[in-house]
Protein backbone atom coordinates (compact mmCIF):
# COMPACT_ATOMS: atom_id res chain seq x y z
CA UNK A 1 0.00 0.00 0.00
CA UNK A 2 1.17 3.42 -0.67
CA UNK A 3 0.60 7.06 1.23
CA UNK A 4 -1.47 8.23 -1.11
CA UNK A 5 -3.61 5.18 -0.56
CA UNK A 6 -4.74 6.09 3.29
CA UNK A 7 -5.08 9.34 2.46
CA UNK A 8 -7.73 8.33 -0.05
CA UNK A 9 -9.15 5.67 2.13
CA UNK A 10 -8.92 7.25 5.54
CA UNK A 11 -10.08 10.75 4.33
CA UNK A 12 -6.26 12.36 5.68
CA UNK A 13 -5.18 16.02 5.01
CA UNK A 14 -1.90 16.33 3.93
CA UNK A 15 0.01 19.08 5.19
CA UNK A 16 3.19 19.01 3.62
CA UNK A 17 5.66 16.08 2.41
CA UNK A 18 3.45 15.79 -1.16
CA UNK A 19 6.67 14.14 -2.84
CA UNK A 20 6.55 11.34 -0.71
CA UNK A 21 2.90 10.32 -1.15
CA UNK A 22 4.31 7.23 -3.16
CA UNK A 23 6.00 5.91 0.03
CA UNK A 24 5.42 2.07 0.67
CA UNK A 25 3.55 1.81 3.82
CA UNK A 26 4.29 -1.57 5.32
CA UNK A 27 2.74 -1.11 9.13
CA UNK A 28 2.32 1.71 11.52
CA UNK A 29 2.72 2.61 15.01
CA UNK A 30 0.97 4.70 17.81
CA UNK A 31 2.75 6.72 20.05
CA UNK A 32 3.38 10.11 21.44
CA UNK A 33 6.64 9.09 23.45
CA UNK A 34 9.40 9.98 21.48
CA UNK A 35 11.44 7.52 23.14
CA UNK A 36 9.17 5.30 22.33
CA UNK A 37 8.84 5.68 18.66
CA UNK A 38 12.83 6.00 18.15
CA UNK A 39 12.98 2.75 19.49
CA UNK A 40 10.10 0.55 18.03
CA UNK A 41 9.00 2.01 15.14
CA UNK A 42 9.73 0.29 12.12
CA UNK A 43 10.71 1.60 8.09
CA UNK A 44 8.11 1.70 5.95
CA UNK A 45 5.37 2.65 8.74
CA UNK A 46 3.18 5.37 9.68
CA UNK A 47 3.61 6.98 12.55
CA UNK A 48 0.12 8.50 14.57
CA UNK A 49 0.75 11.21 16.96
CA UNK A 50 -0.56 14.18 18.81
CA UNK A 51 3.20 16.09 18.11
CA UNK A 52 3.79 18.64 15.90
CA UNK A 53 6.76 20.28 16.47
CA UNK A 54 10.44 19.66 14.65
CA UNK A 55 12.00 16.78 16.54
CA UNK A 56 8.98 14.47 15.07
CA UNK A 57 10.80 14.93 11.58
CA UNK A 58 13.96 14.47 13.22
CA UNK A 59 12.57 10.91 14.29
CA UNK A 60 10.60 10.01 11.35
CA UNK A 61 13.90 10.86 9.08
CA UNK A 62 16.36 8.43 10.88
CA UNK A 63 13.69 5.83 11.32
CA UNK A 64 13.01 6.03 7.48
CA UNK A 65 8.91 6.01 8.06
CA UNK A 66 6.52 6.56 5.49
CA UNK A 67 4.41 9.44 6.94
CA UNK A 68 3.14 10.91 10.24
CA UNK A 69 0.00 11.29 10.74
CA UNK A 70 -1.56 13.93 13.22
CA UNK A 71 -4.60 13.11 15.39
CA UNK A 72 -7.16 15.39 16.92
CA UNK A 73 -7.44 17.95 14.01
CA UNK A 74 -3.68 18.93 15.38
CA UNK A 75 -1.68 21.06 12.55
CA UNK A 76 2.21 20.84 12.31
CA UNK A 77 4.45 23.66 13.14
CA UNK A 78 6.71 25.77 10.64
CA UNK A 79 9.62 23.81 11.13
CA UNK A 80 7.88 20.36 10.79
CA UNK A 81 6.68 21.45 7.22
CA UNK A 82 9.92 22.51 6.23
CA UNK A 83 11.50 19.39 7.20
CA UNK A 84 8.87 17.23 5.91
CA UNK A 85 9.24 18.72 2.48
CA UNK A 86 12.66 18.78 2.55
CA UNK A 87 12.44 14.89 3.33
CA UNK A 88 10.21 14.07 1.52
CA UNK A 89 8.43 12.63 4.43
CA UNK A 90 4.33 13.77 4.50
CA UNK A 91 2.75 14.73 7.73
CA UNK A 92 -0.93 14.04 7.52
CA UNK A 93 -3.97 15.28 9.54
CA UNK A 94 -7.05 13.75 10.97
CA UNK A 95 -9.47 15.20 13.03
CA UNK A 96 -10.10 11.23 14.32
CA UNK A 97 -8.72 10.13 17.84
CA UNK A 98 -5.74 8.49 17.78
CA UNK A 99 -7.60 4.98 18.62
CA UNK A 100 -9.96 5.28 16.19
CA UNK A 101 -7.12 6.13 13.43
CA UNK A 102 -5.07 3.28 14.59
CA UNK A 103 -7.76 0.71 13.96
CA UNK A 104 -8.53 2.06 10.25
CA UNK A 105 -4.95 2.26 9.47
CA UNK A 106 -4.86 -1.75 10.98
CA UNK A 107 -7.73 -2.63 9.35
CA UNK A 108 -6.73 -1.72 5.93
CA UNK A 109 -3.10 -3.00 6.42
CA UNK A 110 -4.56 -6.08 7.09
CA UNK A 111 -7.02 -6.76 4.60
Amino acid sequence: MKVCDLVEQLNLKVFCGEQGLNNDVVGGYTSDLLSDVMGNVDEEYVWVTLQTHKNIMAIASLKEVAAIVLVKGFKPEQAAIDQSNEEGIPILGTDKEAFEISGQLYALLNK
